[in-house]
Parts: C-alpha cells; structure tokens; sequence
C-alpha cells in the first residue's frame, strides 16, 4: 500500500511537470508565431521598398475606410522613416500632393509628389508653417510617445501627445477631410473619443491584423471634418 501510494505521488510529480512543459511549450509556439509574422511583415515591406512595416497599418485602413482619394492633399504628422509618406503619395496619385512632418529627417528617396520637412509639428516656425500650409483633405498620425515600461505613464503621454495632434489637425484639414490617429487606449480614452466625435462627422476605432500582438495601440479615424 505504501509503495502504491508512494508511486501515486510520483505519478502525479510526473503528469504535472508533463502538463507544465505542454503549457510552457504552446506558449513558446505562439510567441514563435508572432515573431514570425512581424519577420514576414519586416521582410515583407523590404521587399516592396518600403523602410517600415507600419506601411501595412496605413494600407488596411485605407482598404476598410477609403481615407485618401486621388488627388487628396495629405499631411503626415512624424513622417519618418517614410513609410506612410510612400503609401500615401502613391494613393493620391500624381495629382495628389502629400507632405510630412517629423523631428527626424527621411533619409529615402521620395517621389516628387511627396516631401518631408524637419520641424515640430506642434511648434511650426512661421517659415515652416508657411511651407506646409493648411486645407489638407487627409492627416494622418502614426505617432507615439516615448514609452517607460509603465502602462499608466505611457497612455497618460499617449493621450496627450493625440490631444495636440487632433487640436493640429482640426487646424489644418479643410471641411469634409480625414484624420487617422494612432492612440494607445487608456482611462482616458472616452474623453479624447468624445471631442473627436464634436469635430467630425463620423468615427471608427479600428486595429490593423498588422500591428504587433504585444502592442496596445489602436487607430481613431474621424471622417468628415465639420
């Protein structure tokens, strides 16, 4: 009876550490499944000559909600490395004009319906903002602050970095345009959704199958300026 229970207790020691090791090893094949989509995507985009895959976020959406029209005028709120410039000058077609603003310079060639300009775009010289203008048809954001590791710090940044870029965008868009803005979703996230809602005419929350797994971000898209 002793050894009965005796080996019970080993059997059991066995079938725990057998389920722990399944456990540990369907863990280990879904983040390989992830990493391995973002190497498709990363490999994917240069392929296509993009420098990023953030380029595939800009395609879904624009694929699912039509942002940008031939011939729209663009703005790109943190243009760099470039990869939403592309997209978008090739979406907008020759007679399109599409610009960027980023703290960083975009070191790849552009076509010449695309320019990227090195500046602040919440704190524009007056020679700069002269240079870029306003009565935009489409903005777009795909900026995100500098995280710290800390869920709260990083949304509560996140949130105002996408107040600034909406209160920059209802600026600058004409009556009728577009806004996409990449926002990390925290406790505040009503409050910014409910003075997007006052400035257009409709609004979507949408993520790409794009973006990473890990990632809490998500994208605003506020269609018809008033």
């Amino acid at each position: 009876m002793k050894r009965n229970r005796k080996t019970g207790k080993t059997q059991d020691k066995k079938n725990q550490s057998s389920g722990n090791k399944k456990s540990a090893n369907k863990v280990n094949r879904v983040v390989k499944g992830r990493q391995q989509w973002a190497d498709h995507l990363t490999e994917k985009a240069k392929q296509e000559n993009y420098p990023a895959r953030s380029v595939y976020k800009l395609m879904e959406i624009q694929k699912k909600f039509t942002i940008i029209q031939k011939g729209s005028r663009v703005l790109d709120f943190g243009c760099a490395p470039g990869s939403w410039l592309l997209y978008a000058a090739k979406t907008a077609g020759e007679n399109g004009r599409v610009n960027g603003i980023d703290l960083k310079s975009v070191e790849i060639e552009l076509p010449s319906n695309a320019t990227a300009f090195v500046g602040d775009i919440f704190d524009m010289n007056e020679e700069l903002a002269a240079v870029v203008g306003k009565g935009y048809d489409v903005i777009l954001s795909d900026m995100a602050p500098a995280t710290t590791g800390r869920k709260d710090v990083d949304e509560a940044r996140s949130i105002a970095l996408c107040q600034a870029a909406l209160k920059a965008a209802s600026d600058l868009l004409e009556t009728g345009g577009n806004f996409v803005c990449k926002i990390f979703q925290g406790g505040d996230f009503k409050h910014f959704e409910n003075d997007f809602k006052a400035i257009f005419s409709s609004h979507s929350i949408f993520r790409p199958e794009s973006c990473r797994k890990s990632s809490k971000e998500i994208y605003i898209i506020g269609k018809g300026r008033k």
